[in-house]
């Protein structure tokens, strides 16, 4: 479209709340202590083309039948096609205590926090469990259980420590290939596995966790992925009416709801995916397919813009060993043996994330 912007016939607008562009994936390793905040933020300015008019303000409403885009600050931008990649909010209040009790790493500085109470922990029980689904990056939680117990046995603390993973679901994953390849690990490092269990209050003068179903588990160490949801302005203008403020996203389109010229990308969807950043990858060349063919007056071109569930992440799995999990809607993941190489495959892409992905050239 770039010749278009360049004479005036197209205007592309990013809203972005702070202006900050943040590599989420990089909070992880600041709680086991091998990253810094201040590496994984740049001025979204300097990763946008300079034909992309950045409007920095937070969005209170969108009215869709007017196609209008309220902000906070009473500005008002009209649009033609409307991109919502509006991700997901944790969350944690929801559960009592889990502020004062609980540690996690969904934002840089609760992952900070994580890593002071790793630093002064000296042995006892670690109780690593998921307090809703969906959430951000699903394999998290388990990465850090096995980092987390690789880095006890290097301290020698692992034979005074017991570590408890707790799923919501049957299995140790949601999807089925993946727990049978991380169930034996947790087997091998000696991590107890509860299954269906699912958060449902945290007792802080017993330190117990308690779940839905019954079950009670101790802890001095509390480490549980908050409840997510999707924004709350989708929700007052009507675009999210389902629980979680999730946006109901046409699965090859990625159309929301009725709409024909509003698309979903990311975490903000229902869809049945990863809520993880190579999601919203794959999916922005299928939507600016169909943004181009209508602004060209053209038929989609399906191979391009039909989204077929792609997604790819790297699994780490702690001593320096990882795997790598690419599925799509019809083909579940095969993971590889985990080994260094796919360890510093995700090494590498966190370095050079700044020069590829925010830039469209992966």
């Amino acid at each position: 479209m770039r010749a278009r912007i360049g004479r005036g016939e197209v205007e592309v607008k990013l809203v972005d709340t702070t202006g900050q562009h943040v590599y989420q994936p990089g909070f992880m390793y600041i709680a086991m202590g091998g990253e810094r905040a201040a590496n994984l933020k740049r001025p979204e300015r300097s990763l946008l083309d300079h034909r992309v008019q950045l409007v920095i303000g937070e969005v209170e409403r969108i009215d869709p039948a007017r196609q209008l885009v309220t902000l906070v600050d009473a500005q008002v931008l009209g649009y033609d096609q409307l991109v919502l990649a509006t991700g997901s909010r944790i969350v944690p209040d929801e559960i009592a205590h889990f502020d004062t009790e609980a540690q996690h790493f969904y934002t840089a500085e609760a992952a900070a926090r994580l890593r002071t109470a790793l630093d002064a922990f000296t042995g006892g029980r670690i109780l690593i469990g998921i307090a809703g689904m969906p959430y951000k990056c699903p394999p998290a939680p388990l990465e850090v259980a096995f980092l987390i117990e690789a880095e006890l046995r290097e301290r020698g603390l692992r034979d005074r420590t017991t570590i408890d993973y707790c799923s919501p679901i049957g299995r140790a994953f949601t999807i089925e290939s993946v727990s049978e390849m991380a169930t034996p690990i947790l087997a091998d490092k000696g991590i107890a596995l509860h299954t269906f269990f699912n958060v449902e209050a945290i007792d802080p003068e017993r330190k117990m966790v308690l779940s839905l179903e019954g079950e009670e588990l101790g802890y001095d160490l509390l480490i549980l992925v908050p409840p997510h949801k999707g924004q709350q302005f989708l929700v007052d203008s009507g675009l999210a009416p389902g629980p979680g403020g999730w946006l109901p996203t046409d699965r090859a389109t990625l159309l929301v709801g009725a709409w024909p010229n509003i698309y979903a990308l990311g975490d903000a969807t229902d869809l049945p995916l990863s809520k993880a950043g190579s999601t919203a990858h794959f999916e922005a060349p299928v939507v600016t397919e169909r943004i181009v063919a209508a602004v060209e007056g053209r038929a989609i071109d399906h191979k391009r813009g039909d989204y077929l569930g792609k997604v790819m992440c790297f699994f780490e799995i702690g001593d320096g060993k990882g795997t790598l999990l690419q599925f799509d809607y019809q083909h579940p993941p095969r993971p590889p043996k985990p080994n260094r190489l796919w360890h510093l495959g995700k090494i590498v892409f966190n370095k050079t994330y700044w020069h590829t992905v925010p830039k469209g050239r992966v």
